[in-house]
């Protein structure tokens, strides 16, 4: 007979409900055959529940019975390649307080490089510094923060005042729950925002503020995904997002090629061909998805082909799904980003209420770099209203998104103003970690079209490189053997050669026979200066062991 703890009335009536629900008899006569007998501690009573034929309690929730959209889900940019390089991190930090030499010796290299996913402070980019206290000062108490004495002399006037104004807009503090939408002025905040940026007006009813773009998108693919013939285009290669959360709402994804030789262009036939193709297959196509700037190619769409993707939108009642997150990562100077909306408005589609468009931008990225924050916003036009009331319960049903991520976004898309005590200051930096990632950017791609094999677009944006690799057919034998994709050999070997953790390709789509990998270009210039030449020695070394078909 087991003994278990029973501590709380709440799991008292628990387990008597269980029993009622699963014998009728007497607690403390003999249980019935095929139920588990338990003894609560405190009262000695006898309480039953169903058993395994060995023994045991029988799980309800198992691997069987799950989810099975959750189980056919994968999120590659936390896959199989990340997964190792966290267990060797924790190797490697446990042998550096170890006095065990062997352990010590077990890897070439002392930490592991995270190029994996776009999460700028945890590579070393630092904070920005007016937010930061704009933000420490809106979550301390007023006695101890805003109203203190030195306030004045610990915190520049512009910082006080911008905190003061925020605390009061906030009903109840950066503690309390705000509208389901996010807090009323944060939402006049983005309004004017994109107001400057588009030459056209926005309306704070048709803002939701979101735990970063990702929750926005959720969301949306929940209110749009009604069937499994449910249809959403998505470019190839793709931010694997996208196909995770279609996977789980089971709906299709309908992917289109971009053009790699052209700076992973699109083009219209290519979209018009992809639409048909999907119809014949009986796909009831509802939306289109662009990443602008492009993750993971890091390529920055022209003017023209916006407008041609507003209008291809338009013309098929497709609702534009336009992932911007990256705006502020423009690093070509024969590159801008040019906001769908703005493309909308000047090719009078939004007059004519002829297009509907959902964008997205978030604190992760840009300069601000602020992924932990959870901070975004989608804006929904020409969308139907009672569509919006829909979205709407969506979003109560979360209550609200976190605050933490409301200020932040606040604090993103309104800075201090010329002439402010810290505009001078906070302009300096962020144009410090723009031109260190247009560095960056540079080092990277400039180094991987240097390794022989490999081949590289220009990164005129985003935070990323899309390298092709040529891979032996000894190594697509050598994969094949392990149940692996040639390019995830290819980067577990670089893992577990250099310490460096990148993704394969085949998590964010590529044409059959492409391989390669995406990676970062966030950790400091010195780092990614001795990435790039751990890369080349790996890769000579890797075309070595697989030199021959018969390789293993």
């Amino acid at each position: 007979m087991t003994k278990i703890p029973f501590p709380s009335i709440s799991s008292f009536f628990l387990l008597t409900l269980t029993y009622f629900l699963f014998t009728n008899v007497n607690p403390n006569k003999n249980h019935p055959t095929g139920l588990l007998l338990v003894q609560a501690s405190n009262t000695g009573r006898n309480y039953f529940f169903p058993k395994k034929s060995n023994g045991g309690y029988e799980r309800r929730l198992t691997y069987e019975t799950m989810s099975d959209p959750l189980k056919r889900m994968e999120y590659a940019v936390r896959g199989q390649v990340v997964i190792l390089a966290d267990k060797i991190s924790q190797e490697l930090q446990s042998s550096a307080s170890s006095s065990n030499e062997s352990e010590s010796d077990k890897y070439p290299f002392d930490h592991i490089v995270y190029t994996n996913i776009g999460n700028p402070q945890s590579v070393g980019q630092k904070p920005l510094t007016w937010p930061r206290q704009v933000m420490a000062l809106v979550d301390l108490p007023a006695e101890v923060g805003v109203d203190h004495s030195d306030v004045q002399r610990l915190f520049p006037a512009d910082v006080v005042e911008r905190a003061r104004e925020i605390k009061g807009q906030i009903v109840g503090g950066s503690g309390a729950y705000s509208h389901s939408q996010g807090v009323l002025s944060f939402r006049k905040d983005i309004c004017e925002f994109l107001r400057e940026r588009d030459g056209v007006g926005a309306d704070p009813d048709n803002i939701f503020m979101t735990n970063g773009a990702s929750a926005a998108i959720d969301m949306m693919f929940t209110s749009m995904i009604s069937d499994e013939n449910s249809g959403i285009m998505i470019p190839i290669p793709q931010y694997p997002i996208y196909t995770a959360l279609i996977e789980l709402k089971q709906g299709v994804g309908v992917g289109y090629n971009l053009n790699e030789e052209e700076g992973w262009s699109l083009s219209i036939e290519n979209l018009e061909k992809t639409l048909e193709d999907a119809k014949a297959k009986g796909i009831e196509v509802k939306s289109l998805v662009i990443i602008n700037p492009g993750n993971p190619t890091g390529s920055v769409l022209t003017k023209k082909m916006v407008q041609d993707i507003c209008l291809f939108c338009s013309k098929h009642r497709l609702v534009l799904m336009a992932d911007e997150v990256y705006q502020e990562n423009v690093y070509s100077d024969n590159a801008e980003f040019y906001s769908c909306k703005r493309a909308a408005h000047e090719l009078g589609l939004l007059k004519k209420n002829a297009i509907e468009l959902v964008s997205f931008h978030s604190t992760s990225k840009g300069l601000f770099g602020e992924c932990g924050r959870r901070g975004g916003y989608m804006e929904l036009t020409n969308i139907e209203s009672r569509v919006k009331d829909e979205i709407y319960k969506l979003a109560s049903s979360g209550l609200c998104s976190g605050l933490a991520g409301q200020i932040m976004t606040s604090l993103m898309v309104k800075g201090p103003k010329p002439g402010d005590e810290s505009y001078e200051s906070h302009e300096k930096e962020k144009r410090e970690v723009f031109q260190s990632l247009k560095r960056r950017a540079k080092i990277v791609t400039d180094g991987l079209n240097a390794i022989e094999g490999f081949s590289c677009q220009e990164a005129d944006g985003a935070m990323y490189a899309f390298p092709s690799v040529e891979i032996s057919e000894g190594a697509k034998i050598a994969a094949e053997s392990q149940g692996l994709s040639p390019d995830a050999l290819y980067s577990l070997s670089l893992l577990e050669s250099t310490g460096i953790c990148v993704v394969p390709a085949s998590g964010f789509g590529q044409k059959e026979g492409r391989f390669g990998f995406r990676t970062t270009f966030l950790p400091s210039e010195e780092e990614m200066e001795r990435v790039v030449g751990l890369l080349a020695k790996h890769h000579k070394e890797f075309i070595a062991k697989y030199a021959t078909n018969e390789a293993k």
